[in-house]
């Protein structure tokens, strides 16, 4: 059995879809944010101010080592865990990589009130999302697959999910 890996920025939906794509499958689900966050005994925005990026991209790809040796789980990754490549390969060894795409305008929409986002703490953060998205297209489309959430549910987009790999995983379909 594969795992399912959600990769992707910010705001596409990584969190609630993987959550109810781990409930339809029996699958775990893990968020490498979360696990990040109970390691560091702190908040992702407080790594990020007490240690710069940097630090928190290597505390990143040591979670993603260990949640991509595990099995049956969905993980959902933070939207810059592809920059690294060997967080790809570690997540690829035992699972299939989705990355779930929105346009700007809908990210920004669904991320302008949360202040946990340190890399949208900014002046502009429509135009930082769009140039944060141009930067990491090129690692975001070494996805096995690419969902567009765009103008869907969440319970959309996991069965969508769950069609493309049903064969891969499971041999059939099964319903969210």
């Amino acid at each position: 059995m594969k795992n399912i890996v959600l990769t992707g920025f910010m705001g596409t939906g990584k969190t609630e879809v993987g959550r109810l794509i781990a409930k339809s499958l029996g699958y775990t689900f893990v968020d490498a944010d979360t696990e990040i966050e109970l390691q560091e005994k702190m908040p992702i925005t407080e790594i990020f101010k007490r240690f710069g990026e940097p630090y928190f991209r290597d505390i990143e790809s040591q979670v993603i080592k260990r949640l991509s040796e595990m099995e049956k789980v969905v993980i959902s990754t933070g939207g810059g865990a592809v920059l690294r490549e060997e967080n790809i390969k570690n997540l690829r060894k035992k699972g299939i990589i989705i990355c779930l795409q929105a346009r700007p305008e809908t990210i920004y929409e669904r991320t302008k009130e949360d202040t946990s986002r340190p890399l949208l703490q900014v002046e502009n953060p429509l135009q930082r999302i769009k140039e944060l998205l141009e930067i990491r297209r090129p690692y975001y489309e070494k996805a096995d697959i690419m969902i567009d959430t765009d103008n869907k549910t969440p319970e959309e987009i996991a069965q969508e999910i769950i069609n493309k790999i049903s064969e891969i995983i499971i041999g059939g379909e099964v319903t969210v």
